[in-house]
């Protein structure tokens, strides 16, 4: 078996991506490889959150099958897998093995098979006992909390196919932390659909607090940050807490969805605009504090006069960065049966929106030159090969972006080390900066 190929393809978000590390996990006996022509294993962990996710998971999945060789095996699995399986299994024959969200520890087994269907009616959730391949980054690594979530949002059909939230113990997240730092990692994002709910299942007041507080004690842990709160369930407190962190970063990705008062009734939010802005602006009182969001556009129901709303707290709040959604009208929700917004419509605001994320992005850069901040060294920069890449230790890896160095100072150069470093200019939409110091290899 040692000389056979695996090609796996993650698509969608990280939570998704720590499922797909399980999976490489349990077929190490496998080569990995970035051709799939060759692979006798084709993996597909597909994305079934909105329209356009969906659509990317099938196409995926069809061009894989056009160019795979004679004899692989091909899989489907994840989210789009679990949400549709019966029309799935119908329609899609070009699959050799269907299975869903609660069976990544059996990829193995289903492989040796070689055909069939297994949809487990338990969701997973990776624990410190699970085999995991990390990818992408030998100092970065993601750690998935929960599984699932309790809100009710009108748009989201989440909670239809991943259940509702079912966190791991406290003890169990600081097991694969610090194994994972004596692997060499030293950078953690810490993931879940809801974060800010985590360990209310298990009857924890403040489950994510006890998270911090762990993680902070664990020798080995440089850099933190925590990933997808939820305006209802985040406190001043764990705002609070987050700011105080020596680890963790103060880094906060809150998606708000809209602000104006009527559109998050609609929407089941749980919030309403006084609240949602008390929490943004404690968080923006902190030193340095980063704050990322998401805004949905041509929600049903979204009137020119709540839209006109989120434009303008978007260009007050001025947040350092948020992504736009384009409604996607999804079945089993409560969204699905309410007069939809015509597509030219919502194209507009999707434009619109987007217009203010750029003029706030930029912003945000101008403000850190001339600063002295932490980065992490990560690689060659696909600008040009005298330049390097660089992630300010407070944005999020794969997510915020990256920034370039002109000037290493003569510094030992070793990627995946922590420097200081001085920003010295905007060039384009990427700021420029040059090495102070190493901190720590």
């Amino acid at each position: 078996m040692s000389n056979k190929k695996l090609h796996l393809v993650s698509l969608g978000c990280t939570k998704n991506l720590v499922d797909s590390e399980v999976m490489l996990g349990r077929l190490r006996e496998y080569e990995i490889s970035d051709d799939a022509s060759s692979s006798d294993v084709i993996i597909v962990n597909t994305c079934g959150f909105i329209d356009a996710a969906k659509e990317e998971s099938i196409n995926t999945i069809l061009n894989l099958h056009q160019i795979r060789k004679e004899d692989s095996i091909l899989v489907m699995s994840g989210c789009l897998s679990q949400r549709y399986k019966e029309e799935l299994q119908r329609d899609l024959p070009e699959i050799d093995i269907f299975t869903g969200v609660g069976d990544y520890e059996q990829i193995d087994k289903l492989i040796a098979k070689k055909k069939g269907a297994i949809f487990s009616p338990e969701v997973y959730l990776a624990n410190e006992n699970s085999p995991r391949v990390i990818t992408g980054s030998n100092t970065h690594a993601y750690i998935k909390m929960a599984e699932g979530c309790n809100q009710n949002c009108s748009f989201c059909a989440i909670p239809s196919f991943k259940g509702r939230l079912h966190s791991r113990t406290v003890e169990s997240i600081v097991k694969e932390v610090k194994a994972l730092v004596d692997k060499g990692f030293y950078e953690f994002s810490f993931i879940s659909q809801d974060s800010s709910s985590f360990g209310r299942d298990l009857g924890l007041k403040d489950g994510l607090i006890d998270v911090i507080e762990a993680v902070e004690g664990i020798d080995g842990v440089e850099v933190a940050r925590i990933l997808y709160l939820y305006p209802s369930t985040t406190s001043f407190k764990l705002i609070d807490a987050i700011a105080d962190s020596k680890v963790f970063q103060t880094y906060y990705d809150m998606p708000i969805q809209q602000i104006d008062n009527e559109m998050l009734k609609i929407m089941k939010r749980g919030f309403g605009e006084k609240k949602t802005i008390e929490l943004l602006e404690r968080m923006k009182s902190k030193k340095d504090s980063f704050i990322r969001t998401s805004i949905i556009a041509g929600h049903p129901e979204e009137t020119e006069k709540s839209f006109y709303r989120v434009c303008e707290f978007l260009k007050e709040f001025k947040f350092d960065r948020f992504n736009v959604f384009w409604y996607s009208n999804e079945e089993s929700t409560d969204a699905f049966n309410m007069k939809p917004i015509k597509d030219e419509v919502i194209e507009q605001r999707v434009e619109i929106l987007e217009e203010i994320a750029k003029k706030t992005t930029k912003e945000s850069l101008e403000n850190i030159i001339g600063k002295e901040i932490d980065i992490i060294l990560e690689g060659e920069s696909d600008e040009h090969e005298y330049l390097l890449s660089a992630r300010p230790t407070l944005w999020a890896k794969d997510i915020d972006g990256d920034i370039l160095i002109n000037d290493t100072s003569n510094l030992p150069i070793k990627f995946g080390a922590l420097y200081r470093a001085e920003v010295t200019e905007l060039a384009g939409d990427r700021l420029l900066a040059t090495l102070v110091s190493l901190i720590c290899i």
